[in-house]
């Protein structure tokens, strides 16, 4: 089991919370106007991904918990991986908690398989979470936001995507038991140039312009196979005999 120590934040300090969440799901195309998600279509077909159209939106891709990560250093096996910033929903004690995260993805392997390239790649975790009692009010108002190497990639109100009681609704009549805990990753927006992008930094953060409230996450991804000397590198597609 998966546990993850979390704070909330709250008016009088940040308060402890530790979650051990049984399921992840992964959503694409969970905007609130379907064609808000053709941008971000385009420029994953732009790399070669194909998107299963046929199953209704927002499609659910149900990962293990063990694909997430709070930890600030991603091990990657290829140059071709980008994030994307996601708001997060926490099913935990009864209670909704919204958060931030990146969904990592390794582009070669999506070209494949979005499901195994999400299974495979990391989903980053905020350390930080907000009670959506809380955040429910000004829920119009929030910015989702990334960067890559130090640049504006993303950014879009959070409104775009379905309010999270409407994503807890899908859920409950297309997955056929929902555990008692889980996580919601609830899908992206395309980038500001409409462009995938690939590099070393990334960051991404959900924001209250009204307040300056912020939940924020940063981390840099390690190609593990540029520490193995030239000409022992395993190749990531062997050469068929």
């Amino acid at each position: 089991m998966t546990t993850f120590s979390l704070r909330v934040a709250a008016p009088g300090g940040d308060e402890p919370l530790s979650a051990s969440p049984t399921r992840l799901y992964n959503l694409g195309s969970a905007t609130v106007d379907s064609t808000a998600a053709e941008a971000h279509q385009r420029e994953v077909a732009d790399v070669g991904v194909r998107i299963a159209f046929d199953v209704p939106a927002p499609r659910i891709y149900p990962m293990a918990v063990g694909s997430v990560t709070t930890d600030d250093v991603v091990g990657v096996h290829s140059g071709h991986t980008s994030g994307e910033a996601e708001v997060v929903l926490l099913v935990s004690g009864g209670e909704l908690y919204v958060g931030v995260g990146s969904d990592h993805t390794d582009r070669e392997l999506e070209r494949l398989s979005i499901l195994w390239s999400k299974q495979y790649s990391p989903s980053v975790l905020g350390g930080r979470v907000w009670r959506w009692a809380d955040v429910e009010p000004v829920w119009d108002r929030l910015v989702l936001e990334s960067t890559v190497d130090d640049e504006l990639y993303q950014s879009s109100p959070a409104s775009v995507f379905l309010p999270p009681p409407e994503i807890l609704e899908v859920l409950g009549e297309r997955v056929t038991e929902l555990p008692e805990s889980y996580l919601v990753f609830c899908g992206t927006y395309t980038s500001i140039d409409n462009r995938i992008r690939h590099g070393e930094r990334w960051t991404a953060a959900l924001r209250d312009p009204g307040t300056g409230a912020r939940l924020d996450l940063s981390y840099r991804v390690v190609d593990l196979l540029a520490e193995i000397e030239p000409g022992f590198r395993v190749p990531l597609r062997p050469k068929e005999r």
